[in-house]
């Protein structure tokens, strides 16, 4: 009887470790990625145009500027905790979006470089993620020397919102597609000398695509 108590005591704890095994959570390690991506920035105008320093409260309405569709590039390092549905990433994108013509310059060259952090969401999959995200950082933009236009540069806030696919050809190497909204109100108070400035709201539509390396 003694004996027979024994063996059921046994197979009852050995059954409850096994379930306690089951039951414990797996862990994960954490998923980090690299990518370099490219894309063409369809940039749309400068708008809500503004007089600064001499030029400000100057009567308008002033008119948009039109800028150029321009190559962008840029990095990005991205960070997972574990297989989970949200992580960060750190992005630096340059793009050149030049203003098409501003009264009688033909044109003015024209930079932009942000630097952003993103929160992303995505669904975890295997070999295809779709995600989408949002973020905000800094922009800094330059404009160049012109016969009526001096060269000045402005920092400020950027936002932006994103949405992609990414999809798997090895456990470490991906290929991604994204489409970013972005915008900006850039202030460029020495681009006409003692006369004064400009400050107009950016705006611009990426199409992305890349590479990205995971570990």
């Amino acid at each position: 009887m003694h004996a027979q108590i024994s063996v059921v005591a046994r197979q009852f704890l050995l059954g409850a470790t096994l379930v306690t095994g089951l039951m414990k959570p797996i862990s994960a390690p954490a998923e980090m990625y690299v990518a370099g991506t490219a894309g063409v920035n369809f940039a749309d105008r400068i708008n809500s145009i503004a007089g600064t320093g001499s030029q400000a409260g100057v009567p308008g309405p002033f008119v948009d500027f039109d800028l150029q569709n321009s190559i962008t590039y840029g990095a990005k390092v991205g960070y997972f905790p574990g297989h989970s549905w949200y992580g960060i990433e750190g992005e630096v994108l340059h793009t050149t979006p030049h203003i098409k013509q501003l009264d009688a310059d033909p044109g003015i060259h024209m930079r932009v470089t942000t630097v952003s952090a993103n929160f992303i969401a995505r669904y975890p999959g295997r070999t295809l993620q779709p995600y989408g995200g949002v973020g905000v950082g800094a922009a800094i933009a330059h404009i160049g020397d012109t016969a009526t236009v001096r060269s000045d540069t402005d920092s400020a806030v950027v936002w932006n919102v994103l949405a992609g696919l990414r999809a798997f050809l090895t456990p470490q190497i991906a290929i991604f597609g994204e489409y970013k909204y972005m915008g900006s109100t850039f202030t460029f108070n020495q681009a006409f000398g003692d006369l004064g400035g400009f400050r107009g709201n950016y705006r611009a539509q990426h199409i992305l695509g890349g590479l990205s390396f995971h570990f």
